[in-house]
């Protein structure tokens, strides 16, 4: 019984020594886009965290969790396109994203191109600000012509 407790011990408190560095992690924003040539005005947070959170829906994400292991990946592969941009990591996001889009029944008939975006935000004074770091280009989400 100890010899399994000290084998399951570190996977329930892990160490710190563990991440390399320890810094802020790009924030996910998207833009629905009429044209392929319009600019992203409206955009919005990619799976925004709750504002509050009860005590039982932390209990139960403690064990059960699948959507947050994809939203830490998908902060990997932010991290990965602002230390190496690969197409690889931005088809991962934007796969992700229409995704979402889809089975949140958002109609995209209107808005067909998807655009997004990678920022930093931190705090100035009393101030929040964001910082752009990346940008993807404009991809066609629905209708028949190429983005």
């Amino acid at each position: 019984m100890l010899q399994t407790l000290k084998l399951l011990l570190p996977a329930l408190i892990p160490s710190w020594r563990f991440f390399d560095t320890i810094a802020p992690s790009p924030r996910i924003e998207f833009a629905l886009l009429k044209t392929a040539q319009s600019a992203g005005n409206s955009w919005q947070e990619f799976r925004p965290r709750p504002a509050h959170l009860p005590i039982h829906s932390m209990l139960k994400r403690m064990l059960w969790n699948p959507r947050w292991n994809e939203t830490l990946f998908l902060v990997s592969c932010a991290e990965r396109l602002m230390a190496n941009p690969t197409e690889h990591s931005q088809q991962e996001i934007l796969n992700r994203i229409k995704a979402d889009l889809a089975n949140n029944s958002i109609d995209v008939l209107d808005t067909p191109y998807l655009q997004f975006r990678l920022v930093f935000v931190h705090r100035s004074g009393t101030r929040l600000e964001k910082q752009i770091t990346f940008i993807s280009p404009v991809h066609k989400i629905a209708g028949d012509a190429p983005s």
